[in-house]
């Protein structure tokens, strides 16, 4: 039935689509709760203080859950939307003959860029099981999308994403995930140390992969969507720590170049178990 739903949702204009989730984005956000609160938090610590800015934060949320029919079932009607003038930047990348780990925070419509990466090279990417049992199936077929290998965040996961980059192939991932306790480094993220994880350093440095931030932004009105990209420095800092920061801050740059886009409802500041306590003073 779900999937039945999804095939006549993916049929509908991408801009009705977009628009009847703004609408709901809207709605949720009138509502007290948890992640009204959150939303304006972590929007606040970011510098964004207007709240103009968390409905649009909030309505851009609900389009980029309300679009994810059209992009899973209909991909090909969707890449056709996607412009950019930045693709020399994966395209060096891929032509250097290193592997390419792409780290894509959770900003505007992170599910289309896996798919227009697949175009170029095969892409392994990581995610986490959903926790309704019922939407497995759902997002394994919606996941492992032509060119695109889905394997899950676990050591089984590592090990997949190792040997695509031993094969100069390409992996992504989402690095502002709150990792395990034992997985991570606190590194400043706007304003605010966040714990953050230490697996793209870890993984450029054991094989020599180039590191590029990408994004995909969401054009008004249904017209499509814009990529960017930022490429690491070739020569990454050594300590753990150091690369969070570098990483952290260019997830920052990119977020500032469309913010409403970003997902500031997440819960990025939380304190894992076995986590050590962040620094007590502010991040300069």
């Amino acid at each position: 039935m779900l999937l039945f739903l999804m095939r006549l949702l993916s049929h509908l204009p991408l801009g009705v689509l977009q628009a009847v989730g703004r609408v709901g984005g809207w709605l949720v956000f009138a509502l007290p709760g948890r992640y009204r609160s959150r939303s304006i938090e972590n929007a606040r610590l970011a510098g964004f203080y207007d709240r103009k800015f968390a409905w649009q934060a909030a309505g851009e949320t609900g389009a980029m859950i309300m679009e994810l029919p059209k992009i899973w079932l209909q991909p090909e009607q969707c890449l056709a939307k996607l412009s950019g003038d930045q693709e020399h930047i994966p395209r060096q990348a891929q032509a250097s003959g290193r592997g390419v780990l792409y780290l894509t925070p959770h900003l505007g419509s992170f599910d289309l860029l896996a798919r227009h990466g697949a175009r170029q090279q095969r892409l392994t990417v990581m995610f986490r099981p959903p926790r309704k049992a019922f939407l497995a199936p759902l997002l394994q077929a919606a996941r492992n999308a032509a060119g695109v290998v889905a394997v899950p965040a676990n050591l089984r996961g590592v090990r997949a994403f190792l040997k695509a980059l031993k094969r100069h192939e390409a992996v992504g991932m989402l690095p502002d995930q709150v990792p395990r306790g034992g997985d991570g480094v606190w590194a400043p993220f706007f304003g605010r140390y966040a714990f953050t994880v230490t697996l793209p350093g870890k993984l450029a440095t054991m094989t020599n992969a180039i590191v590029i931030v990408a994004a995909c932004e969401r054009l008004p009105r249904g017209q499509g969507w814009r990529m960017h990209y930022l490429r690491a420095p070739d020569e990454l800092p050594s300590e753990p720590q150091a690369q969070a920061a570098l990483f952290n801050d260019m997830m920052q740059t990119m977020i500032k170049r469309f913010p409403t886009q970003y997902l500031w409802s997440y819960n990025r500041y939380k304190h894992p178990k076995e986590a050590p306590p962040p620094p007590e003073n502010k991040p300069t």
